[in-house]
């Protein structure tokens, strides 16, 4: 078969590909990271790219997503564009998946100083007991004689017992193997590695000398959206390190529904999205263990949150009936595994543990936020909820808890929007409207590229606020608003005019875009009230109000209430935490009661499935208007 050079620019990264290879694949192989909402299936137009040099034209499908003049400077959409003679590829700024906001973590809960606290083990408090999943214990041990000649690993299992409270220890023939002479060979000083699996503790390995301070663990979100590892001293319980990045995984699609789909509709799909999720991970390992100048094998424990898809592409699991009624993954509780048998790069003895699930789409980066935020371990209502295309949503305390997710959209990421984009360089953040004048923030002070999610709810805001828009979200004509313009069929209003943009070219927002966000800040605020409406509590009753992800922490809460996204309640109950799903992750990983909690958690929370749900529905249709049909729910709003 023909092979051809594809060449990327600004990267001036060059790849050879076969003849009929996608310039999406190219640039997957290239590593130039490409937007890709739709996952390559061309019904998004995120993925525009000029062909420099080269004939290459845009191919049926494409010319919808395409102006005349695009096409005739050599536009194409790289997920459907074919590859059949050497090229030149140019990737616009507007197309360049770039680096997002990461949100590593806020603080929300304190944990104390890893002192083992002699107290029992009670529901009311996890965070009791600093007992990390994985132990060093440094031992001196006897030499064998005539009158105590036990056997090698009981001499170690029995000083074990003597320096710690557990009782019960596994082992391993790969444990047992050289463990004569590596006793003899270092005058019985050795360490064990210990590793709690359920009720019996596991032997990992032996180690010659005192090796108790090199024992690190990681603490890994893994989002949708983005990849975090939190790097953590387990003899101190410190945090050492921290780092993220974009999920490789956005080349296959943008949320979980169109991962799910690449997955399941080709011949080892599956395959590509596991291995993407494991080179960040080690990706991440690297710049850690580099910037604290460590040997990957000194980490001996990950601890991994992320939702239930999510969960299942880190562990290669097939998740294609997650999406399919009646909505069933394939596990939700999962085991202890070598994190090498993934292709992890850590201790090849080291552990991999996954945070349980709830249900399909309520996963262990809910369970975590769960277990951080201690709402299942305190007598007051709380709620948490992480804003994303899949809204997830839990509510209870330590006598009951239920949830839930709302499919969103991907509105509050881009999705969906003409102009919409991820949190990265160039997405205005902030906007205010006075006296008609517009003012705007982007991220790191560029040029406007496009607007993300917090920057849309402050529009939908200042447009209601201002009167450029009604409550059904259709702009007011008769304001004679000069930003307002139709332009192809289409009104619209100009955000920011093309002399202030990067690409040089009017930013606007239109009716649909407006619409798409009422809908999902509909679908988000119906589920939080039928949830409060089937447990039987009003909104006074919330006793704190727990906002999660990256998304949440930039949302300006007055209005977030203003357009009917979050329940008008005191906003002093309102609180960002940040990654919580990372926080939790990291308590589980320092605390094996903490780590069973979450799997108590996951198993008694109740999981209310609202597209089955008939007062969903309801309550969905009257959330779709501003702030909602019913003005008594929102008395503080006052456009």
């Amino acid at each position: 078969m023909s092979m051809y050079k594809v060449k990327f620019l600004p990267d001036g990264k060059e790849v050879e590909v076969e003849d009929g290879a996608t310039i999406m694949e190219a640039a997957e192989k290239g590593e130039v990271y490409i937007n890709s909402l739709c996952g390559g299936k061309g019904v998004c137009g995120k993925c525009r790219v000029q062909i420099a040099d080269g004939k290459l034209r845009a191919d049926k499908n494409s010319i919808s997503f395409l102006s005349k003049d695009e096409i005739k400077d050599g536009y194409v959409l790289a997920c459907q564009a074919k590859v059949n003679i050497d090229m030149e590829v140019i990737v616009p700024p507007e197309s360049r998946l770039e680096a997002e906001q990461i949100l590593m973590e806020q603080p929300v809960v304190d944990y104390s100083q890893p002192e083992k606290v002699a107290v029992a083990r009670v529901p009311s408090d996890p965070m009791t007991l600093f007992e990390p999943l994985v132990q060093k214990v440094y031992m001196e041990l006897r030499e064998p004689s005539q009158e105590d000649n036990i056997s090698d690993i009981e001499r170690i299992i029995r000083e074990l017992r003597k320096r710690t409270d557990y009782q019960t220890f596994e082992t391993s023939l790969g444990c047992l193997r050289g463990l004569a002479s590596n006793l003899r060979d270092n005058d019985w000083k050795v360490t064990a590695t210990i590793a709690k699996h359920g009720d019996p503790w596991r032997i990992l390995q032996i180690e010659p000398g005192d090796t108790t301070e090199r024992n690190y663990g990681l603490a890994i979100d893994v989002g949708t959206t983005t990849v975090v590892a939190q790097l953590v001293h387990l003899k101190s319980g410190s945090v050492t390190g921290i780092t993220g990045s974009h999920n490789l995984q956005a080349h296959y699609g943008e949320d979980v529904i169109s991962r799910m789909v690449y997955a399941c509709g080709r011949e080892k799909g599956l395959n590509p999205l596991h291995e993407s999720v494991i080179k960040n991970i080690n990706n991440l390992i690297k710049t850690l263990t580099d910037e604290k100048e460590l040997n990957v094998e000194d980490i001996t424990a990950i601890v991994a949150a992320g939702n239930t898809t999510m969960s299942h592409l880190l562990l290669s699991l097939i998740p294609c009936s997650i999406r399919l009624d009646p909505y069933v993954p394939t596990a939700n509780i999962f085991p202890q595994i070598r994190a090498r048998d993934l292709g992890i790069d850590i201790n090849p003895v080291g552990i991999l543990e996954t945070i349980a699930d709830v249900a399909s789409y309520v996963g262990g980066d809910i369970v975590a936020g769960i277990l951080a935020c201690g709402i299942a371990d305190r007598p007051e209502t709380r709620v948490l909820i992480d804003v994303g295309t899949n809204g997830e949503i839990a509510i209870g305390n330590n006598e009951w808890m239920v949830c839930c997710s709302a499919s969103a959209g991907p509105a509050f990421e881009g999705g969906g929007i003409k102009n919409g984009m991820r949190a990265t360089r160039g997405a205005i953040e902030r906007i205010m409207i006075t006296n008609g004048d517009i003012t705007y923030e982007t991220i790191g002070k560029s040029k406007p590229r496009g607007i993300c999610g917090s920057g849309l709810i402050d529009c939908i805001y200042e447009f209601a606020r201002n009167g450029i828009i009604d409550h059904d979200g259709k702009f007011n004509l008769s304001t004679k608003n000069e930003r307002i313009i139709e332009k192809d069929d289409v009104v619209q209003f100009i955000l920011a005019y093309s002399r202030e943009t990067e690409n040089g070219e009017d930013l606007t927002i239109s009716e649909s875009d407006i619409d798409n966000l009422i809908r999902s800040k509909g679908a988000v605020f119906a589920a939080i009230k039928s949830l409060m409406d089937y447990v039987g509590l009003k909104f006074a009753d919330i006793d704190t109000f727990f906002v999660a992800g990256g998304f949440g922490s930039y949302l300006d809460i007055p209005k977030a209430i203003g357009i009917g996204l979050l329940p008008d309640i005191d906003p002093k109950k309102i609180r960002f935490i940040g990654n919580s799903s990372l926080m939790g992750a990291r308590l589980a990983l320092l605390s094996g009661h903490a780590f069973e909690r979450t799997i108590h958690i996951a198993n008694s929370t109740t999981n209310i499935e609202m597209s089955t749900y008939q007062p969903f529905m309801d309550e969905y249709v009257a959330a779709m208007f501003l702030p909602h049909t019913d003005r008594k729910l929102f008395p503080s709003v006052d456009y």
